[in-house]
This record gives C-alpha cells, structure tokens and sequence, in this order.
C-alpha cells in the first residue's frame, strides 16, 4: 500500500538502489546510489542521490530526505520537486564521507540537507 508521498509500505534498499531520479520536468536528475540508514533510531537518514562524473568518476552524492523522494510507476523512477541545478547546487559529499567514522559526522549532513531542500527534521 503506497504511502502520502507515493512510496510502498515495504521496499528492499536494493531494490531502490540505481533507480533513476527525475525532477517534475521528467528529465532525468541522477540516480538513487543508496539509502543511508541511522542504526540507533531506525530510520531513514537520506537517499544519496548520485549525479555528474562520468563512468562512474567525479560523481558526487546529494543526501536527500527521502520523503522528497515520490516514486512514479509511469517513469519507473522517482520524482522530486527539484531542478537539476537545485540539486548541483545542494551540499555534495563523496559517498565515503557520508559514512565516515560509522556515520558519525552523517547526523550533520542530515541536518544540513533538511535544512538545504527545506524539510521538516522527522527525526525526533
């Protein structure tokens, strides 16, 4: 049973993983690199949505809060409500930082990327 933002009750995280993301447009923004999860809290920290390099190099990772993330079963993607130039211009990690040291600094970049796309912290 699909949830107010569109998502599924239950989805396996490699499922998600590689599903290509789309701005409202339908242009094609990244992909869903991962899903970062806060093992203390049981949740959904962010998705990192991948974008720019080139096979793989150069490529840098946006954590977006998953709730901006709406899947379209006619794109077999997800839609955000995001320009691709919203999402260049947001905080950019490379994915060994947004897992460093156990995700100890991931608590931050949460609270940075809540703040960049606008979002409500869903997480106390």
């Amino acid at each position: 049973m699909p949830t107010a933002s569109g998502h599924t009750t239950a989805i396996r995280a490699s499922k998600v993983k590689g599903t290509t993301v789309y701005n409202t447009a339908g242009d094609k923004i990244g992909h869903v690199e991962d899903v970062i999860l806060d093992k203390e809290s049981d949740r959904i920290m962010f998705a990192a949505l991948g974008f720019g390099g080139v096979l793989g190099m150069g490529e840098k990772y946006a954590p977006v809060p998953w709730s901006v993330l709406t899947y379209s079963k006619d794109k077999g993607g997800y839609v955000v409500p995001l320009s691709e130039d919203t999402i260049k211009q947001a905080p950019a990690y490379e994915m060994s930082d947004l897992v460093k040291d156990d995700a100890a600094g991931a608590g931050a970049i949460r609270q940075r990327s809540y703040e960049y796309y606008k979002v409500a912290n869903d997480w106390n």
